[in-house]
């Protein structure tokens, strides 16, 4: 699996939300200032997001966009996959039935792609928030959170 600028993009504008978006929603314009995304493309992502049911926009001078749920309840394989990112992780592959060699490689990397994909599901918006502060932290940034 790679993460596409689309898939990356929508993961930094979610954990964006996590810090700016708690108590009043943030704006496009924003969010793609702290995070360097093009502000129609990102307007797109949101979009999509929102209707994938992740984020709720609200209309006006004060409007803009907060997360629907908490983080803890959202995966990032919710929003690789509302930005229409594949979550297969493996590409699938066709065994050829005459060869037994090919069922059980087959099978090893079904269930490695299975393990995988699973991982994604498991991921919390929450958890990549605290690795990122954590990472951070680490390498003696200020708390300004740019992903």
């Amino acid at each position: 699996m790679k993460l596409t600028r689309r898939g990356h993009y929508s993961v930094k504008a979610m954990l964006d939300l996590v810090v700016w978006a708690k108590h009043k929603p943030t704006s496009v314009r924003e969010i793609s200032q702290r995070q360097s995304i093009p502000a129609p493309y990102l307007e797109k992502l949101l979009i999509e997001l929102r209707q994938a049911g992740l984020v709720q926009s609200t209309r006006g001078v004060q409007g803009g966009y907060q997360l629907k749920r908490s983080p803890k309840n959202i995966s990032l394989g919710e929003i690789l996959t509302a930005v229409g990112e594949n979550t297969n992780p493996l590409p699938r592959l066709s065994p050829d039935a005459a060869l037994a060699s090919d069922w059980v490689t087959f099978a090893l990397w079904q269930r490695v792609s299975d393990k995988l994909k699973d991982a994604l599901y498991s991921i919390c918006l929450e958890d990549l928030y605290y690795d990122a502060r954590s990472w951070q932290a680490a390498q003696g940034q200020e708390t300004g959170f740019i992903v």
